[in-house]
């Protein structure tokens, strides 16, 4: 956005990769080359497809100054924690963690802030949001925009990462009402078309805090994940509510029942789970040796599942098919016929 006084160019996160963020930054100054000079950056949250790009506006002439927040370095040291393995298939090959690793803001934000900048008034504003919580959110009040970052990813934090906090969601939902702002821009673009409104975000509150009870309520019965999966869990008065509100939830739903059973239950699990440590190799044993199931058999079971719509079962079973088998053979006409489905 450009300041008020039109002297200076303010930016919202950095991008995944410095090279991305080069070409998104380069194909701005063709689009609208009278812009003025890239001065601030304001980071939402220090994920990694939000800070990674950082290394290429270091390296503008001017440099521009960045805002985070004040616990930064703690969301930054548990991301790096998560499996480095799933990054490449988030962010590309030419992702670079260091540029995670590496990033300090010139600025820290501990408590609500005002600031102004070219003339233009400016909040910031830290939350304890629904995916980190390093959240901030960025305020003008009088263009009534503000800027949300991913305060409520459906995933509830990234799901291969240990975060993730509902109740924090609620509490940024109840401040996102009380700033009733026109405009609400999200850090991802489906994010902004499907959870659009303070209006509509209060009603979700209800059904997700509705939604949060009975999940718990389960998990003290004893109730597997996956039993509370099938429960279907709807929210009275969902149905015939607000219909802007029913696809924000059911994105939601399974993520937040995953993010709150694994929160709240112990590596010993209701259903025994977690008591064994067998991996695919063992369930292999069991197909193979035990059951005498040959490799084309097992293709063909999972043709049938995945012809059933059992697509996780299909799934589940290829993969420990492949501790004893291997990758099955693109050439072979069973593969062929299950990759097509």
């Amino acid at each position: 956005m450009v300041s008020d006084d039109r002297r200076e160019l303010i930016g919202i996160d950095a991008g995944t990769r410095a090279d991305s963020a080069k070409t998104a930054y380069e194909a701005l100054r063709a689009y609208a080359p009278n812009l003025p000079a890239l001065t601030t950056i304001f980071i939402t949250h220090s994920h990694w497809d939000h800070i990674g790009g950082q290394a290429y506006f270091r390296g503008l002439n001017p440099r521009p100054r960045f805002y985070a927040r004040s616990n930064y370095q703690e969301e930054i040291a548990g991301e790096l924690d998560a499996p480095g393995s799933i990054a490449k298939h988030f962010f590309g090959e030419h992702f670079n963690v260091e540029d995670v690793r590496n990033f300090k803001p010139g600025a820290t934000i501990d408590r609500p802030t005002e600031l102004k900048i070219g003339g233009t008034r400016i909040e910031l504003i830290p939350v304890h949001g629904g995916e980190t919580h390093d959240a901030m959110f960025i305020h003008l009040p009088d263009l009534g925009v503000l800027f949300v970052g991913d305060f409520i990813m459906p995933y509830l934090g990234a799901p291969f990462a240990v975060e993730g906090d509902l109740a924090g969601l609620l509490e940024a939902i109840d401040l996102v009402v009380q700033k009733n702002p026109r405009y609400m821009l999200h850090g991802h673009e489906p994010l902004t078309r499907n959870f659009s409104s303070p209006a509509m975000l209060a009603q979700l509150k209800i059904d997700l805090g509705w939604l949060r009870d009975q999940v718990l309520a389960a998990i003290r019965r004893g109730d597997a994940r996956a039993r509370i999966h099938r429960a279907n869990l709807i929210p009275p008065g969902l149905l015939t509510g607000r219909p802007d509100v029913l696809l924000p939830y059911l994105i939601l739903r399974e993520h937040v029942i995953d993010r709150l059973y694994h929160q709240n239950v112990g590596y010993w699990q209701a259903d025994l789970e977690g008591l064994d440590h067998l991996d695919d190799s063992d369930r292999a044993e069991l197909f193979v040796d035990y059951l005498g199931l040959s490799e084309k058999r097992l293709v063909a079971a999972a043709e049938q599942m995945a012809g059933d719509g059992k697509y996780e079962l299909a799934a589940s079973l290829l993969k420990s098919s492949e501790a004893r088998f291997g990758p099955l053979s693109p050439s072979s006409k069973s593969s062929a016929s299950f990759t097509s489905n």
